[in-house]
């Protein structure tokens, strides 16, 4: 079981933030052959990412949502989530040429989908948690008294 941190904790975090959203839609379950090479990919995406300093990933979440997984990943820049996308000697180039090949042999049997933000501010409160999300990828503190209330955190994310 995870440690539960008891109190009020935040994140700590300064300098730029990009937030990516990945995620799987499983349109024809009973069509494993098709979804299961894009599944079991991300895995070895994250892995290579976590055991390269420097890649830029900083952590990440994931969770099931509806019709297949999300992965929400946090960054420490948009040039390194695009360097990380367009390297041929990354996981992620055979993933997207294995997925690209399934979706024109069987259109509409999986669909991929994401979205990426960058964060000038983020704000983030965690009582009695486990350290996750965004605490879990840069550090979980305190919450002293000057950052009592949300707009305070935020107003001193900048």
């Amino acid at each position: 079981m995870a440690r539960i941190n008891t109190g009020r904790f935040t994140h700590r975090h300064s300098g730029e933030l990009v937030v990516f959203l990945i995620g799987m839609r499983i349109n024809q379950p009973w069509r494993p052959d098709l979804w299961l090479p894009a599944f079991r990919a991300m895995p070895r995406m994250l892995a290579e990412l976590l055991g390269e300093p420097g890649s830029g990933l900083l952590g990440y979440r994931m969770s099931i949502g509806a019709g297949g997984p999300v992965i929400v990943q946090y960054w420490d820049s948009v040039e390194k989530l695009y360097a990380y996308a367009s390297a041929p000697e990354s996981e992620h180039r055979p993933a997207w040429t294995a997925f690209n090949q399934v979706a024109r042999k069987a259109p509409g049997a999986v669909g991929i989908w994401h979205e990426t933000f960058q964060v000038s501010r983020a704000e983030s409160m965690y009582v009695s948690m486990p350290a996750q999300g965004l605490a879990k990828a840069t550090g979980l503190v305190p919450v002293g008294p000057r950052g009592d209330r949300a707009k305070d955190r935020l107003a001193g994310s900048q």
